[in-house]
């Protein structure tokens, strides 16, 4: 190395030279590094606050969404708008659908759950948007539609509920064949997974089959073959 063979002046001055050529990169690099280190943290605690505040928002507009229609509506254009980007803007349509399912308002309960199925970001949650919305389009006649929503081939977990609601859709249309064999297969898919409560299931089965002993039968045979 050359600075080896420097005396110990010439070496300060040559580290003197340098930093006056150099000084100001140096510097910026250090306020660089502060600026992006302050930036990043301001970054996580903003998220949080919002992540913390549209929590409490949405658990507002749920608690007043049945009594109070004029502080639902500001909480939902707030949850939809001012947070659109945090997962609760999604829940916040859920809850809008349920409120106007049982108000029947089956119009805005279907556009609802359209923004879920379209916008979220989770899969499970568009699954469970999809399969919901499949429900309104049967109770506003639109059993076509339903079935077009419902593709079991992409459903993954959702698959027994799909053809349960499948089911639903085709009996709808008086498709009673098509109807029992969607629920054969979501009955063989619930039993498979042990945790459903399946009577509803069963007595749709039974409601198109006209026997209970069909209805195991059926059920049996779907489990075997799997």
């Amino acid at each position: 190395m050359v600075d080896e063979y420097l005396t110990d002046d010439e070496q300060a001055e040559a580290l003197k030279t340098w930093w006056r050529e150099n000084w100001a990169w140096v510097v910026s690099g250090i306020v660089l590094g502060i600026g992006l280190l302050s930036g990043w943290s301001y970054y996580q605690r903003s998220t949080t606050q919002k992540s913390e505040s549209a929590a409490a928002a949405l658990d507002e507009f749920a608690n007043v969404q049945a009594n109070d229609k004029a502080k639902a509506d500001t909480l939902f254009k707030q949850l939809t708008e001012d947070y659109k980007s945090t997962p609760y803007a999604m829940q916040a349509q859920l809850l809008q659908a349920q409120q106007a399912v049982e108000t029947n308002d089956l119009p805005r309960a279907e556009a609802a759950l359209r923004i879920v199925m379209g916008d979220s970001k989770d899969p499970e949650l568009a699954q469970v948007a999809k399969s919901r919305l499949a429900r309104v389009l049967i109770e506003e006649g639109k059993s076509d539609e339903a079935l077009a929503v419902l593709d079991v081939a992409k459903a993954g977990a959702f698959a027994a509920q799909f053809h349960e609601v499948r089911g639903d859709a085709l009996y709808a249309k008086h498709d009673l064949a098509g109807a029992r064999g969607e629920y054969e297969t979501a009955l063989a898919a619930y039993k498979a997974d042990g945790q459903a409560d399946t009577s509803l299931l069963e007595y749709k089965l039974q409601d198109v089959s006209g026997t209970a002993v069909a209805v195991d039968a059926a059920v049996e045979n779907k489990a075997s073959a799997k």
